[in-house]
């Protein structure tokens, strides 16, 4: 199972949604916290699985939340590139 580290725009996004679940119900921003770290297992166990943004760019679903987790593979690791609501912005993560 390979590795994953964050682009540090991508853990800004991550932080970011956390606190916002969390404002509006407590426990909810763990929960979501949750399904990103089994997202993120998923990629690791199977970073070929899911569809491809770009060239290199794929993005796995989180399950409950209307977020998608973006990550390329670099050498024998991945790299989150962000952590991206479904229904905003969807085209800043290619700046990174």
């Amino acid at each position: 199972m390979k590795r994953f580290f964050f682009h540090p725009a991508a853990r800004k996004e991550l932080r970011g949604a956390v606190a916002f679940y969390e404002g509006r119900a407590e426990g909810l921003g763990e929960e979501f916290l949750d399904e990103v770290e089994a997202a993120l297992r998923r990629i690791c166990e199977m970073p070929a699985a899911w569809p491809k943004l770009s060239e290199r760019v794929r993005r796995c679903h989180t399950r409950r939340f209307p977020y998608g987790i973006l990550y390329r593979e670099v050498r024998d690791r991945i790299e989150i590139v962000a952590v991206m609501h479904l229904h905003r912005h969807p085209d800043t993560w290619k700046r990174r």
